[in-house]
């Protein structure tokens, strides 16, 4: 009777046990996502939002994350930053939301982190590049699942120096804020160690969201130089080349466009040959390795079918936030219950997942490392609008500042021998 009276009480305990675990699993996992659905930078937001839509329905439809359901929360970052801060604690406080995806804008990224780490609320930044985030401060619950602008512009110097190693003179065109400012300023510093005689003709900073930029095409008509940079994005980079191609500046400079990826099927036939872009990673649909998976044939079927339009790196970038967040998730609940939030951004760090076009790592200082692809415009009869063409794949680890190190510090010592590294991989365009 003893033996028995001991077994019936594990076994309730058992029971009581297994009742609070089952308890602990939510019935839905609240992912809130924030991301531009109004105004200029929208041809860039929505997107995203379009791809964490396709994303979510085919986790769910597999059974979700570790048994759970996503249900996404979308903030519109267009609102404005008071706004964004306002909206991103409602989600978190008012709607449940574990997990917060933000935000595409550096200024947003800037603003959100310190709010994270108030709300204890595992926050991925999908989208946004600026490489102070982790290299002036540390941040518990914050995380980025793709490269910073420390990889994107290092591989984009070495990519010009390589297609065009003699030019003699620069001009810049970069929207007035965090990513336009921080951006040239990392590649104004690779400029000085590669190319110290290089002459910076101009450095022009219109405002986010300007709707003309006459003043700054005529002075760069009137400047002539060799190369033209602007790490612009969205609808600001649409209309400045709209804008330049119909005074002739394409053809008069050599145009660097490092987030030109994006607009290529917007600009059509405006874009001519021989404009150098980029991919904020290695994400391009048409990539010279992973064009023919049968996982990429079928993200980009399900876009077009959903959207009208091939996917653009944002779609990729949401790609890589929902699926780190999966394996961080099933890596932080491998015991078989619910992880905390702590227990899941813990599970980030070291963390290694497959993404469409390669493999990304997390750093502990929660960086992510990937790829970086770049080509020069190639007009081809298969499709309306520029595709690659001369690729150049560079290695993350390759092109990434290391660990503990400030990004200026780092390309303001670059060595020559970086252009030429046998781990870069070449790629002509192929049907």
């Amino acid at each position: 009777m003893k033996t028995m009276k001991l077994a019936l009480a594990a076994l309730a305990g058992t029971l009581l046990a297994g009742s609070a675990l089952a308890q602990d699993k939510p019935k839905e996992l609240v992912v809130g996502i924030a991301t531009f659905l109004s105004g200029p930078a929208s041809v860039f937001g929505v997107p995203g939002r379009n791809a964490a839509d396709l994303l979510i329905a085919e986790i769910n439809a597999k059974g979700g994350v570790l048994g759970v359901p996503l249900k996404p929360v979308y903030v519109d970052e267009g609102a404005g930053t008071n706004q964004l801060l306002s909206e991103y604690r409602r989600v978190v406080q008012e709607q449940g939301a574990q997990v917060m995806l933000g935000a595409i804008s550096s200024g947003s990224c800037n603003a959100l982190a310190p709010v994270a780490e108030d709300l204890k609320v595992v926050n991925v930044m999908w989208d946004c590049g600026t490489q102070t985030i982790f290299e002036d401060g540390k941040w518990k619950y914050s995380v980025r699942t793709q490269a910073h602008a420390g990889a994107e512009m290092m591989a984009t110097l070495l990519y010009l120096m390589k297609v065009k190693p003699d030019f003699k003179s620069v001009a810049v065109v970069n929207q007035d804020y965090a990513w336009g400012r921080e951006s040239w300023a990392l590649l104004q510093a690779g400029l000085k160690a590669l190319k110290p005689d290089v002459k910076v003709v101009a450095e022009l900073f219109p405002k986010f969201g300007a709707p003309d930029f006459s003043t700054e095409i005529t002075r760069l008509s009137a400047l002539r130089p060799d190369v033209v940079i602007s790490t612009s994005w969205g609808g600001d980079l649409d209309t400045f080349v709209q804008q330049a191609a119909a005074r002739g500046l394409l053809k008069q400079s050599t145009f660097v466009l490092p987030l030109a990826e994006s607009s290529l099927e917007r600009l059509g036939a405006v874009l001519p040959e021989g404009v150098i872009v980029g991919s904020r990673g290695d994400h391009y649909w048409r990539h010279p390795k992973h064009k023919d998976t049968p996982e990429m044939q079928s993200f980009v079927k399900a876009y077009k079918d959903k959207t009208g339009v091939y996917p653009i790196y944002p779609t990729f970038h949401m790609q890589q936030a929902l699926t780190g967040l999966t394996k961080a998730y099933e890596k932080a609940g491998a015991g078989g219950k619910w992880p905390s939030k702590e227990e899941v951004i813990a599970a980030f760090e070291g963390l290694e997942f497959k993404s469409l076009t390669g493999t990304v790592t997390i750093r502990q200082d929660h960086q992510g490392l990937e790829d970086q692809l770049l080509g020069t415009t190639k007009r081809v009869p298969d499709y309306p609008f520029a595709v690659y063409d001369k690729m150049a794949l560079y290695p993350g680890k390759l092109v990434t500042t290391p660990l503990g190190e400030k990004s200026l510090d780092w390309f303001a010592k670059v060595k020559p021998d970086l252009v030429t590294d046998k781990s870069i991989e070449t790629f002509d365009y192929a049907k």
